[in-house]
């Protein structure tokens, strides 16, 4: 069986890459940005997206079945874009003679869902549309709790920052949620069911309030804590909520908000029916195993990691850097540090590790960022060690990494313009380059005014690199 798989730097989609590589099959992958996959996958790689027909039908050439992992959540129209990119998938699947598709959607009722989930019902519908050209195995899945997950990662920020939380009223909202392991497991097993027809799976462990979640992640965390639901709390005051005390920037909060007043509970009994041999784990069984791998530190993908490559400084600028007008360039000589020892350094960057000095300066201009509804630095980073590209590091995303040569980072935080930083290797020297490509007016005066900041920050950070690799030679 040849199996393409798209969405593959996703946070379903890395779990389920690995999962594939080991069942007999010949997977294929289809990414915008093939160096953000693992290094030297065992598997096909093909470059382009759902919106590049010719790259689809490329990729889709000889597939029989594929899976379409595909949500353009952070993108502001992201309904209309993701009607598009399910119809042209379509399209070049049955142009192709693929003979499966396997769509992993949300649970919900059309007639009440909110826009996230509607359009994510809509995803569904179209790639159903045509059943007797094409099979759609249509997977729907509520609340997925696993380390890294974005509705596990807003439990467990609220529950352990806040003893106390007033919260709306959706916290009685139903829903049934499922431990990202067996999500897997269904998709897994997907390619190999018997179908007669489209079908739709709904998945899911108990059924419970979201209430009821957030005091059962305090209580594996070892925590007690209160809630008191208030119906005077608006969407709009949920949502800077979330944004603030979670990881979770404004626009992906208000559309997770919208989703909690409609109950995701399973509307069908396909998945025993077709899936007899799995049977979901508890919800308390998932939020410990999910706590194990972030304390061992294994956890394997995130929710904001995927992407990567879209505003590569390079492409961005042609190759000419000098086009980013406004810049802040260190370089010192190596003096002996080896090279090896000096990219371990600077790739351990952010997260628990810091900045390299003067955090202060960083947390104030991460609360400043999650106060007008950017990322902040709460995102943290996957891992304290190891990098890939398009995961995130805080407020930034690794755009380009080279070993023992390069990290770039692009800035995601909210800024009046486009900004990177990068760390290279070059010779006998390490230099290190703060790049801004400002908006207008307000741009330039945003980089002079920080120009200061930049002079202490910059030439401090340098300097504990080098420090701290020293001590690794």
């Amino acid at each position: 069986m040849k199996v393409l798989l798209t969405g593959a730097n996703g946070y379903i989609g890395r779990r389920l890459k690995e999962k594939l590589l080991d069942e007999d099959v010949s997977l294929r992958l289809l990414a915008r940005n093939p160096k953000s996959l693992t290094p030297n996958v065992e598997a096909e790689v093909f470059q382009g997206d759902s919106f590049d027909v010719s790259s689809l039908e490329r990729a889709l050439e000889g597939v029989d079945t594929a899976y379409y992992l595909i949500h353009s959540l952070q993108d502001k129209n992201y309904r209309e874009l993701d009607k598009l990119s399910a119809q042209n998938f379509l399209n070049a699947a049955i142009k192709k003679n693929v003979k499966r598709i396997i769509y992993l959607g949300g649970l919900g009722v059309k007639e009440h869902a909110s826009t996230h989930l509607l359009s994510r019902i809509e995803t569904g519908e179209i790639l159903s549309s045509r059943p007797n050209e094409i099979e759609t195995l249509w997977l729907r899945a509520g609340v997925i709790i696993g380390s890294g997950s974005a509705s596990f990662e807003i439990i467990r920020h609220l529950t352990e920052k806040l003893p106390v939380m007033v919260t709306p009223k959706w916290v009685k909202t139903l829903a049934q949620p499922i431990a990202v392991d067996d999500v897997i497991s269904y998709l897994v097993e997907a390619k190999n069911i018997s179908l007669d027809g489209n079908v739709m799976v709904d998945i899911g462990s108990e059924m419970m309030p979201y209430k009821e979640m957030m005091l059962g992640c305090a209580h594996a965390l070892g925590l007690r804590r209160w809630i008191f639901p208030l119906p005077i709390l608006t969407i709009q005051l949920s949502s800077y909520w979330l944004n603030f005390f979670t990881p979770v920037p404004y626009n992906v909060a208000r559309s997770l908000i919208e989703g909690l007043s409609s109950e995701v509970i399973i509307q069908n009994d396909n998945a025993k029916k077709y899936f007899a041999d799995i049977t979901p784990v508890s919800f308390e069984h998932a939020v410990k195993q999910a706590i194990r791998e972030m304390e061992e530190n294994q956890v394997f993908s995130r929710w904001s990691d995927a992407g990567g490559g879209k505003d590569i400084l390079e492409k961005e600028f042609k190759n000419d850097t000098s086009a980013a007008l406004l810049l802040d360039r260190q370089i010192v000589s190596l003096d002996g540090i080896s090279k090896e020892a000096l990219y371990r350094t600077f790739c351990s960057i952010g997260g628990d590790e810091g900045w390299f000095g003067y955090n202060w300066l960083w947390e104030i201009r991460g609360v400043m960022d999650k106060m007008i509804g950017g990322a902040g630095l709460n995102r943290g980073r996957r891992d304290p060690y190891n990098l890939r590209i398009g995961e995130s590091v805080d407020f930034w995303r690794v755009e380009d990494l080279k070993e023992d040569e390069r990290l770039l980072l692009r800035a995601q935080m909210k800024v009046p313009g486009k900004a990177w930083l990068e760390f290279k290797i070059q010779g006998n020297e390490f230099i290190q380059t703060a790049y801004f490509y400002p908006r207008g007016l307000l741009g330039r005066l945003y980089w002079f005014m920080l120009i200061p900041m930049h002079y202490l920050v910059f030439k401090n950070m340098i300097r504990s690199i080098m420090k701290k690799a020293k001590r690794l030679k």
